[in-house]
């Protein structure tokens, strides 16, 4: 989508303000104990108590309001009686639909104790997003994200996942621009222009390059490739000139 009025970022800065402060409000209940669905059950609260709907549920008939991906478990994993244990590591993704237009956020957490590698990872996993922000500006390259955060990546000994991508969101939840890479692509030629519309969300990890089916017969969960701790976090976005207009924002 590229927004071309007030009105239409102003629904986008609504919907996308409600996804973060899902994911917070769900960030704040976990705790060792709580079952993956009862955290779902927080979060849907939150949106429906706004007028919102799940984007996954309602364009997808994913089976939960939100994805909530468990240590080995990279992305959309599915609300259920899965006990969050001490020391895990939890990624809340958020996405949501109120008025015809969509937002999408997430970010990963590390329940106590935590080990000081997966401190770190989280930790660079939130610098890596930063850097592949700074890249988004009109007239410039897309493939300046994935450059940028694969070289944070390289640097600080880290892998990307890179079949999970980046997607252009707001009038539905996953439009163009289509597949934006998070890692050095160099088919990757598309310019941004002024008020484009799209998500940035590098997985950061400790060794997988991969995200793949489990084979349990869950059409939905994906789990790293080799199993290696990884976090996501993501931000919805619009290109102006002065750089990214972040959309996902609990404030």
């Amino acid at each position: 989508m590229v927004i071309s009025t007030d009105e239409e970022l102003a629904k986008l800065k609504e919907i996308g303000r409600l996804c973060a402060q899902a994911v917070e409000t769900m960030a704040r209940a976990l705790e060792p104990g709580i079952t993956t669905r009862e955290l779902d059950a927080i979060g849907r609260k939150l949106l429906e108590d706004n007028g919102a709907q799940s984007a996954p549920e309602t364009s997808y008939r994913f089976p939960g309001a939100t994805c909530i991906s468990v240590n080995e478990e990279v992305a959309h994993g599915i609300p259920g009686d899965r006990i969050i244990q001490a020391g895990d590591l939890v990624n809340i993704d958020v996405s949501a639909v109120k008025d015809g237009f969509y937002g999408d956020t997430g970010a990963s957490y590390a329940l106590p104790p935590v080990k000081r590698e997966i401190e770190k990872l989280c930790r660079d996993g939130r610098r890596a997003l930063w850097t592949g922000l700074q890249q988004v500006k009109t007239g410039k390259s897309m493939a300046g994200i994935g450059n940028a955060i694969g070289a944070f990546a390289k640097k600080n000994r880290y892998t990307l996942i890179t079949n999970l991508s980046s997607h252009g969101i707001g009038r539905s939840l996953h439009e163009e621009p289509k597949e934006l890479p998070t890692w050095p692509d160099p088919h990757e030629t598309r310019i941004m222009e002024e008020g484009l519309v799209f998500t940035v969300e590098p997985f950061l990890s400790l060794g997988a390059e991969w995200a793949e089916d489990g084979g349990n017969g869950d059409s939905w969960t994906l789990y790293s490739d080799p199993r290696a701790p990884t976090v996501q976090y993501e931000h919805t976005v619009v290109v102006t000139r002065n750089g990214p207009l972040i959309l996902t924002l609990a404030s």
